[in-house]
């Protein structure tokens, strides 16, 4: 069955026509990363605007490029939770549109369920159970993946995600927006032992992240260094920063997989993209006889592809939404609309 599906959570307007889950016919995806540089991140009001305006032309292009008109579309898939209240509901509401005027079902699609589905796209061999890690500028959490729409979460950050750690950290050391991905570019020859950074640990929680520290704590580096007249190595701290976080990350994926039983291992998300947590998660799924399964580069920021992969599940499962479907600026990954 073809699937419609639109993703506007953040700042890029997607939508995708999907194919029995697995078979991606379109991929539509209009960035308004170069908009929001000059205010160093994602602006929500800026970022509504622009998918209200967007969305018509990206859903439109998505259905050329798949060969197919919307007599063809099966059922219309939509991001509804989490991200930006404003963002979702320009998709969710074009969605909603679309499935009253054709008379085809509406499937709601959680945004990390969809990231995880994008290594359904990336290898078509993979099939729950499985443990994922799922990272992003604003979730980092350890999920059971149990079946395509049954979720156990294991672990979860308490404050800053790994992704904002990252962009927050790039921004004290004079990087640009979007600072996670250029901090992994200007690190790449840096010494990732140049700056020692603390492992922040949640007490009575064995997989729960706190990032918060760490981004202190560099923040801080830069801070002191200014105040000192001193010269900032940005690809020396850059590289530490980085390693720290893939470090904290990899190792508590690595005790949760022995602890739980998991053979197969995904990675997910935003900041799956980066260069040293895939680096070390290959070495360290390699060492312990996992197979390690990662989204390409180009699914692993928002897209409507994982959206539209999602949503076939969600569609053999009996998943469907009505009318009256809200957007939800959180909730949790394990919840049921």
């Amino acid at each position: 069955m073809k699937i419609l599906a639109i993703e506007s959570s953040c700042d890029e307007t997607a939508a995708s026509v999907v194919e029995d889950g697995r078979t991606v016919l379109s991929n539509v995806v209009a960035s308004q990363v170069k908009d929001h540089i000059i205010y160093g991140g994602v602006v929500p009001e800026i970022a509504s605007r622009m998918h209200a305006t967007a969305i018509s032309g990206v859903v439109k292009k998505a259905l050329e490029d798949a060969n197919c008109t919307l007599d063809d579309i099966e059922a219309i898939g939509v991001t509804y939770a989490p991200g930006l209240i404003g963002a979702l509901l320009v998709g969710l509401n074009f969605a909603k549109g679309l499935a009253y005027s054709l008379g085809k079902p509406l499937v709601p699609v959680h945004h990390l369920r969809s990231h995880i589905a994008a290594n359904y796209i990336t290898s078509p061999d993979l099939e729950p159970p499985f443990l994922c890690l799922v990272v992003s500028g604003g979730h980092s959490h350890i999920v059971a993946v149990n079946s395509y729409t049954d979720f156990t979460i294991i672990g979860k950050t308490r404050d800053d995600a790994a992704g904002e750690c990252m962009d927050k950290s790039a921004r004290a050391m004079g990087l640009d927006y979007p600072g996670g991905v250029n901090l992994d570019r200007v690190s790449k020859e840096g010494n990732p032992k140049a700056y020692k950074f603390p492992h922040p640990k949640v007490d009575g929680s064995k997989y729960d992240f706190s990032f918060s520290g760490l981004k202190t704590a560099v923040v801080n580096t830069v801070h002191n260094a200014k105040q000192k007249g001193e010269e900032i190595n940005v690809p020396d701290l850059g590289a530490s920063c980085i390693d720290t976080v893939a470090e904290i990350l990899t190792g508590k994926t690595m005790e949760a997989a022995e602890e739980f039983g998991f053979t197969k291992i995904a990675l997910a998300g935003g900041v799956s993209a980066n260069s040293r947590l895939r680096a070390k998660m290959t070495e360290r799924c390699e060492r312990n006889g996992y197979k390690l399964y990662m989204p390409r580069l180009d699914l692993c920021g928002d897209n409507g592809a994982m959206v539209g992969a999602q949503a076939y599940y969600e569609y053999k499962s009996g998943n469907r939404a009505s009318l009256d479907l809200n957007a939800f600026a959180t909730m949790p990954i394990d919840e049921k609309i």
